[in-house]
């Protein structure tokens, strides 16, 4: 079964294709921008020059390789399997969202952009955006939803001390879902001068490709990391799933190990693979929440990351394929793990992160104490303090 589902994906993978997901259902004048991507990302991805330079940020300027923590009180506490934490959260810019973003502009440099634009949920994405656009001297739009702009106002002002004009989107519901739809219309608009830096594993090819590559460093290192500490693989890789990069980053090293688990966790609130349909959103076909229209149902999540109608395409043939597991967690689930989490191992968690957290509590309990699960903490819970703040006293 492993052999065929990684070859499987590794086929698709080549034509933007995951089984009958992902593809590319946009415009034709979008098409040839995006075609121009796709031949620059097959072109330097594996081209040593690049990488080399790639490789260096990730080490002097992200500070990579993070560590594989054992949050050993939580474990005690939980009782069961030994519960690691693969630490995103201490990347600069304090979530995974930086693997991305410097490998894209590493790209767009080549491709001689001279504007970056991009859309973002929680902000973490935004922040690191912006990061890079000033580290490389580039002019930076950030588009996010009026909604998530106020009960994520700490990232929007870290991104204008960043340089970049962050625009709240109005439209629609104001959430993450609009900031993609104003951000492609930029990209038609101004696509000669502009490099659309896409955040997560979703939109179309070959985004989903290009953002799993770059986010795979996640589970290369925790793999490593894992064997040196237990000797063996973990039972399981535990991650949030919103459009799903850092679940897919997580997993990339281990979908071919067919003993290793790989559970995404999704918000019950907005759970687009547990009870959505195959659709198209955003130029690509995946699992979708949409209505009777066929279009995408309004969705909430208190961890603004996921708060997103659709899931990547890769994710939606994992769970195809039963290659990968999805669940979910309820908003006070993972408010309650966030809390649990700050308490125990003094790890303050990202919202999105702690529904991770969640649900490994849960799966730890019915495991034996010799194995152990991963959970990717794919972001640290600064920025939703003051939201969580008013939560708890709000109760």
């Amino acid at each position: 079964m492993s052999k065929s589902i990684g070859t499987g994906v590794s086929q698709a993978r080549e034509a933007g294709m995951f089984g009958e997901f992902g593809g590319s259902y946009v415009p034709e004048d979008l098409q040839h921008v995006l075609a121009k991507i796709a031949e620059a990302f097959d072109r330097y991805k594996d081209d040593p020059e690049f990488n080399k330079e790639l490789r260096g940020y990730m080490k002097d300027y992200v500070g990579r390789a993070n560590p594989l923590t054992f949050a050993k009180n939580l474990t005690e506490q939980v009782g069961g399997a030994k519960i690691y934490l693969k630490r995103e959260d201490l990347n600069h810019t304090g979530a995974h969202k930086i693997n991305n973003t410097i490998g894209q502009i590493l790209l767009a440099k080549r491709l001689g952009a001279k504007r970056i634009i991009a859309e973002t949920g929680a902000g973490q994405h935004g922040v690191a955006t912006a990061t890079v656009a000033a580290l490389f001297g580039l002019p930076c739009t950030i588009y996010m939803g009026k909604y998530d702009t106020e009960r994520q106002a700490l990232n929007v002002f870290r991104m204008e001390l960043l340089g970049a004009q962050v625009v709240p989107v109005e439209k629609g519901q104001g959430r993450l879902k609009d900031a993609v739809d104003v951000a492609l219309e930029d990209l038609v608009k101004n696509h000669e001068s502009t490099f659309y830096l896409l955040g997560s594993a979703v939109g179309p090819h070959p985004y989903p490709t290009m953002v799993r590559h770059f986010q795979s460093i996640i589970s290369e290192e925790s793999k490593a990391q894992i064997l040196e500490k237990e000797g063996r693989l973990p039972a399981a890789v535990v991650a949030c799933v919103g459009g799903g990069s850092n679940a897919i980053g997580a997993f990339a090293h281990y979908i071919d190990e067919p003993d290793v688990r790989l559970i995404g966790v999704e918000p019950a609130e907005a759970a687009s693979i547990a009870e959505g349909v195959p659709a198209v959103i955003h130029g690509f076909k995946c699992y979708a929440l949409v209505d009777e229209n066929n279009q995408p149902k309004p969705t909430y999540s208190i961890a603004a990351g996921l708060d997103y109608p659709g899931v990547g395409p890769e994710h939606s043939y994992l769970k195809a394929s039963g290659r990968g597991e999805y669940v979910t967690v309820t908003g006070k689930e993972a408010l309650d793990a966030f809390l649990t989490l700050s308490k125990v191992e003094g790890i303050i968690p990202a919202l999105e992160s702690s529904h991770a957290v969640a649900y490994a509590m849960k799966l730890a309990k019915t495991l034996p104490k010799n194995e152990s699960i991963i959970v990717n903490l794919s972001g640290r819970g600064d920025k939703d303090v003051e939201q969580v703040f008013e939560m708890l006293h709000k109760q």
